[in-house]
């Protein structure tokens, strides 16, 4: 995925790869507005922010064509989706979305964008309209249902149908309009093309929910790269009060997206934006310091209280089910406030300040020391005694804890490395940084030091023992074997890869334990975590680096970038699960890549490494930027995929082959990293 600038009547005919075009205007995403398009694969994306309007239009062509609009205002969105043609058709966006104000029937504004596209098809039958919470959009894409009373039946006259209604809570709710201008619609709802073979539309879509407050002239500090995509999308997804994890599927909240965007972007962020991310975070914290992964606001609030007791209420519920989170909250605040020189006069202040304005007094500075007692208290058991059933698990009953965050992200198992041998270790040193640095005085009991103090020497034995409980280890031979008979099932080359094999066993950390301590031996890339948080020794980071840099399928890296996870050492049963329909198999995460790079450039600044690692460093930089160069078109885009044809990987948009499991987000948060990063020179 790439930015586009905007162009009058724009097609998406035949966007089945990577390209992605520009054309047009240029308005800054750091102005009062901001407007920007995206093409990838078979959707139009079209991001506008004007005044109180936020929105983001995806016209879907092919033969299941879906138009819908998501609003960051309440994490809201309205949608038509459409019965399935016979031929694909695409969309063509004839006059691009301009902010739009409606007034509901009891007078209340709801704010929205409007828009004139057209499609060539016969017919169009809208098979549903949906209004509601982005969950529940994000819901009816995947299963085709709805929650009791969110369905909207449209009300037809002449060339006109409007889906529209109130919040199930009573609030302002949402409209969508569709005003036949090229064709006919039946009193059916059955919508005819013209004489042209067209259906053209004029869209109006509005969501009542408050609006947030753009970070804009406050999000960059002047050091970033002039990266026109990535600075669109951070601005549509910067706010003051959040910052959105993605768009269309994830307008809100995310704790874990918000801590590794920060980490990756505080070199280029201004001061106030680093502190706006974290404020969101400690706010929304448990009472025992745990960080919340995610929040349901608006009517997916509503629909939560609703089935839980009854009530009709939008207060926020957020979800405390990821276990990640809480141990990368303490390595990106030390971060901020001990590695970032402008952070220095702004630290005393800001550790004063509330969580939230208007919520309850709580300090930032008392907000974090819940999560450090919880980070450190968490990793006393395995610092005391180290063995699998001291690791952290995932919480009883989930099968997901981490960025892995899919049924199958983790191959069955219940102890995730990078949570065990990078994050919690991580936390631990950043506690100890935090004790010494004297900023948290003021909030600290004597018991609080105390434990804390022991902080360091906790961290150094989760260092030393929690990786040995994952390393996998393959003889030659049996690597061999696995390598041809992979490569051949998928039909990618091994060359390169029986080439970098070489005479020694080939050793790498299992992605997760499964229950009983057996390793999931899947190769992965969340070694580069260790490289953006931690300091490993210098045989260890170079192993590190060597097992992700090799050629895939023998290590993670193809043409169109580093793939997150490689079955070739698993069972056929195991490696059926990450392919390049799965969410987290063998793909590429934009957010993966960046942090593999960044992670690199922090590693070669140490002054401890010898000549011959720092050369293999260098080297797999170089081999990395490469493959970031080949598919800059992608950079600002959740993930993708790929396919070997023609001798080499090409990058295909996520969501767009049969058989993806989902879609791929087209503005992503942690994708906008490579406005902090430098390619090589």
């Amino acid at each position: 995925m790439s930015v586009g600038r905007i162009g009058s009547r724009i097609a998406v005919a035949g966007l089945t790869g990577a390209l992605v075009l520009t054309a047009g205007c240029g308005v800054r995403a750091d102005g009062p507005e901001s407007r920007f398009e995206v093409r990838e694969g078979l959707n139009l994306n079209y991001f506008l922010r004007d005044g109180v309007t936020a929105g983001h239009l995806v016209l879907r062509s092919g033969t299941e064509p879906r138009l819908l609009v998501a609003f960051p205002a309440g994490n809201s969105g309205t949608g038509v989706w459409f019965d399935r043609l016979s031929v694909s058709a695409d969309w063509v966006l004839d006059e691009v979305p301009k902010a739009y104000q409606h007034n509901d029937s009891h007078g209340r504004a709801l704010h929205g964008m409007a828009f004139v596209a057209s499609i060539a098809a016969a017919e169009l039958h809208p098979r549903e309209g949906v209004l509601s919470s982005v969950r529940v959009l994000r819901d009816y894409e995947e299963d085709g249902r709805l929650p009791a009373g969110v369905a909207a039946a449209p009300s037809i006259s002449d060339d006109t149908m409007i889906w529209a209604r109130d919040r199930l809570d009573g609030a302002p709710g949402y409209r969508l309009s569709m005003r036949v201008l090229g064709g006919r619609v039946s009193p059916a709802g059955v919508i005819t093309a013209g004489a042209d073979g067209r259906i053209t539309v004029r869209v109006e879509a509005a969501s009542g929910e408050p609006p947030l407050s753009p970070l804009a002239g406050e999000l960059l500090n002047g050091r970033e790269r002039k990266l026109d995509g990535a600075i669109d999308t951070l601005g549509f997804l910067g706010y003051r009060e959040k910052f959105l994890a993605g768009s269309w599927r994830f307008d809100t909240y995310f704790g874990r997206d918000t801590l590794i965007s920060l980490r990756l972007l505080s070199p280029v962020l201004a001061g106030d934006a680093i502190e706006a991310g974290l404020r969101s975070v400690l706010a929304r914290l448990a009472p025992d310091g745990t960080v919340a992964h995610e929040e349901s606001v608006g009517e997916y609030a509503v629909l939560a209280h609703r089935e839980r007791d009854g009530t009709l209420t939008d207060t926020p519920i957020f979800d405390y089910s990821m276990v990640d989170e809480s141990y990368l909250l303490a390595p990106t605040v030390a971060g901020y406030l001990l590695d970032e020189p402008t952070a220095a006069d702004r630290a005393a202040a800001f550790l004063r300040s509330d969580t939230a304005s208007g919520g309850p007094a709580t300090s930032i500075g008392a907000a974090l020391v819940r999560n450090l007692r919880l980070a450190v208290t968490s990793a006393q058991p395995f610092a005391t005694g180290p063995a699998r059933e001291t690791l952290i698990s995932l919480q009883p009953g989930h099968d997901a804890g981490e960025w892995r965050d899919s049924t199958t992200g983790l191959g069955g198992g219940r102890y995730p490395y990078d949570v065990d041998a990078v994050l919690v270790p991580a936390a631990l040193e950043a506690a100890a940084r935090l004790l010494a640095s004297g900023l948290l005085d003021p909030y600290l009991t004597q018991e609080d030091r105390v434990l804390m103090s022991h902080a360091a020497g906790e961290a150094a034995v989760w260092r030393a023992e929690a990786p040995k409980l994952f390393t996998v280890t393959i003889d030659p031979e049996r690597a061999r074997t696995a390598l041809t008979a992979y490569a051949d099932n998928i039909g990618v080359p091994v060359t390169d890869a029986l080439a970098a094999l070489g005479p020694d066993p080939i050793s790498f950390p299992a992605l997760a334990l499964a229950a009983d301590g057996t390793p999931v031996p899947v190769l992965h890339s969340d070694s580069v975590l260790d490289l953006l948080y931690g300091t490993p020794s210098p045989a260890d980071l170079d192993a590190e680096v060597t097992t992700m840099i090799r050629p895939f399928p023998l290590g993670l890296m193809t043409g169109a970038g580093p793939v997150v996870a490689d079955p070739v050492f698993a069972d056929p049963d195991l490696q059926a699960h990450f392919t390049t329909h799965d969410y987290h198999g063998t793909v590429v995460w934009s957010w993966v890549q960046a942090a593999f790079a960044a992670g690199l450039d922090r590693q070669l600044r140490r002054p401890d490494l010898p000549p011959v690692v720092r050369d293999h460093l260098e080297t797999a930089r170089r081999t990395l930027w490469r493959s970031i160069d080949a598919v800059r078109d992608m950079h600002n885009s959740e993930l993708w995929g790929w396919r070997y044809a023609e001798n080499r990987y090409q990058p295909v948009p996520f969501g767009s082959q049969q058989g993806d499991i989902t879609e791929s987000d087209a503005a992503q948060l942690w994708s906008t990293a490579y406005l902090a990063l430098t390619p090589p020179s």
